[in-house]
């Protein structure tokens, strides 16, 4: 019987892939725990629909990001933090507190899960941090940790 699996299934493939399996297989334990449904006129029309959909999603995603990356081009942020004498700072300057001050400067909303930091900042200087906008989108931003009065 030829199905379309809603689910992952393991050893037959992942949501919208097409698959020939045995009869019952299908009929007893695919069907009725909603992993897969059969493949339809209807339900194919219904797959390629949504598969559209979901390009389409995909293709503004990037476009966003790309307009995102452009707006970025070039930005340093300066961030300024307590530090002591031997320039290590009273606390840290997280991934948070980056994505405000690019937020301030640029004007756009940046998730501070998109900005790749190992570990929070401890110390004075500059850095490079990568912000990951997309799969296909990844921007270098300066960032400046100096000292407060």
């Amino acid at each position: 019987m030829r199905i379309i699996l809603l689910e992952m299934v393991e050893n037959l493939g992942g949501p919208g892939d097409i698959v020939e399996v045995a009869d019952g297989y299908a009929r007893n334990y695919l069907i009725p725990r909603g992993l897969a449904q059969k493949a339809t006129k209807a339900h194919m029309a219904r797959l390629e629909e949504e598969l559209n959909r979901r390009r389409r999603a995909a293709d503004e995603a990037l476009r966003e990001a790309e307009r995102l990356a452009e707006a970025l081009e070039g930005v340093e942020v300066q961030l300024g933090a307590r530090a002591g004498a031997s320039g290590k700072l009273f606390g840290s300057v997280t991934a948070q507190d980056i994505a405000e001050a690019v937020e301030e400067k640029v004007g756009e909303k940046i998730d501070r899960r998109k900005i790749q930091l190992e570990e929070p900042i401890r110390d004075l200087g500059q850095r490079e941090v990568i912000l990951d906008l997309h799969a296909d989108v990844k921007v270098p931003i300066a960032v400046a940790v100096v000292a407060e009065d």
